[in-house]
């Protein structure tokens, strides 16, 4: 990257720290601009961080899927606490994927609520937050945690559109938690779906069953879920359907985790096809969620600025 300063107008200006596909993709459409910065690692593992944008005065929006947050976490904050001390208007985290939203009760004693710690640390360091489907189980909406404004994507819309153009589906729905977009997603792609029932017994240990589905076997069938982590659910579903004589299987979901190479044990099962959206990058990314995510971005703005650019994005 550039050692000098760069002085890129008045647009809002994206930075990304892993270089994450969506921030390309929101700069294409114009209404936003590539922010720079030099980042790298001291041989003892602390970060270096050096932002070559002019950022004073303007509003900045930082890209970082928080799959894998650990690692994440202390780079993100270097990058926000640095974009806000050097002058910018304000400081926007777009987190397509929204990590530690798991543990939102103390199910035993003791038990850390890490929900409502990583949401009370993050929301110190930004103005606004807009992310994709998260993992809203207990809490109604992220207000209850986040001290910020947000904005919720949803996938179901993308998923639905990709699957329209498909033909000779059946969508399979894993649980009965995946009922109602599924149906919703089913209704407007025009496929039948069936709901499935999920036992768990463990982080790794699922059972699923489905109802009869004797009159689709000719179909091929499309698991819909919203996260692949250990992927044990798809795999159930895949195991369920073949031992049904259902010969063509694919899956779509919209955040790809693919813990412990997931996404290989899946194809190995039985997959023709494996999509997700970009939210987390991975070679199964075919739907593109970024249009959707420039909407929430520009009502964010729309929200928190009274005029830093003099036109509407």
């Amino acid at each position: 990257m550039s050692e000098s300063k760069t002085v890129l107008g008045r647009k809002p200006l994206v930075f990304s720290l892993d270089n994450h596909s969506l921030a390309d993709s929101l700069a294409k459409t114009k209404s936003v601009q590539r922010g720079k910065f030099d980042v790298r690692q001291f041989p003892d593992g602390e970060s270096y961080l050096r932002i070559t944008s002019d950022v004073e005065g303007r509003v900045c929006i930082v890209v970082a899927d928080l799959s894998h947050p650990n690692a994440k976490y202390l780079p993100l904050l270097f990058l926000v606490e640095t974009l806000r001390e050097l002058g910018a208007s304000q400081v926007g985290l777009v987190a397509p994927y929204l990590s530690y939203m798991r543990q939102d009760r103390r199910f035993v004693d003791g038990e850390a609520v890490t929900s409502r710690i990583f949401a009370k640390s993050l929301s110190q360091h930004i103005d606004w937050l807009v992310t994709v489907d998260p993992h809203l189980h207990r809490y109604h909406s992220l207000d209850e945690i986040y001290t910020v404004p947000s904005q919720v994507v949803q996938g179901a819309p993308a998923l639905a559109q990709w699957l329209k153009s498909k033909t000779n589906l059946l969508l399979v729905g894993p649980d009965s938690e995946s009922e109602q977009w599924v149906s919703d997603i089913a209704n407007y792609s025009q496929h039948p779906f069936v709901i499935g029932e999920k036992q768990r017994f463990g982080d790794r240990h699922v059972e699923v069953s489905l109802p009869n589905i004797d009159a689709y076997r000719d179909k091929t069938a499309v698991i819909i879920d919203d996260v692949i982590s250990s992927g044990q659910t798809i795999l159930e579903c895949i195991k369920y359907l073949k031992s049904k004589g259902v010969e063509h299987i694919q899956c779509i979901a919209v955040h790809g985790i693919f813990a412990d190479d997931s996404d290989q044990v899946l194809i190995k099962a039985g997959l023709s096809q494996l999509a997700t959206t970009n939210t987390i990058p991975h070679s199964s990314n075919a739907i593109d969620i970024s249009p959707r995510l420039m909407t929430a971005i520009n009502s964010m703005l729309q929200l928190t600025r009274s005029d830093f650019t003099g036109e509407v994005l």
